[in-house]
């Protein structure tokens, strides 16, 4: 039997966080970075059973899940970090909401700290800064002229 000591605390769970608004980018499919580690009241404290219960009932199935989402191309690289009780990710969807779905639903969400950032391409971070660089560009024209 688990112990308390790794049960998802219900009041305080764990909630993604995001650190930008902004979560589609030209109406495409978005990436986002999403890392997880476990955290620390989360972990198993009562011996080798507790182990078990929680590799059986947490790990294994959070693991056969990212593999079958790594196969829907909904995970498009990363995996388990070396030597510690985290993921990181690159997950795709195409809205927020999705994404959700796809965190909550591993097993292990709950006892995890997870951090979600968006990411943009390299075309669409160099679309967004050609203006400022024209812009920076006929500033420097402008002072010269003068």
């Amino acid at each position: 039997m688990l112990q308390r000591s790794i049960e998802p605390q219900k009041h305080c769970g764990p909630q993604p966080r995001r650190d930008s608004a902004s979560f589609r980018w030209g109406g495409e499919q978005m990436n986002y970075l999403v890392e997880m580690k476990l955290a620390s009241y989360s972990r198993p404290t009562g011996g080798p059973q507790d182990g078990i219960s929680f590799i059986e009932q947490y790990i294994l199935p959070s693991l056969e899940i990212c593999k079958k989402l790594e196969g829907e191309k909904k995970i498009l690289a990363g995996g388990p970090r070396s030597g510690a009780i985290a993921l990181a990710l690159i997950v795709s969807a195409e809205s927020a909401q999705e994404l959700d779905e796809i965190v909550e639903d591993l097993p292990i969400w709950p006892l995890m700290e997870t951090t979600i950032t968006p990411l943009t391409s390299f075309d669409g971070r160099m679309a967004a800064l050609r203006p400022r660089l024209e812009r920076l560009k006929a500033r420097l024209h402008q002072e010269a002229a003068v």
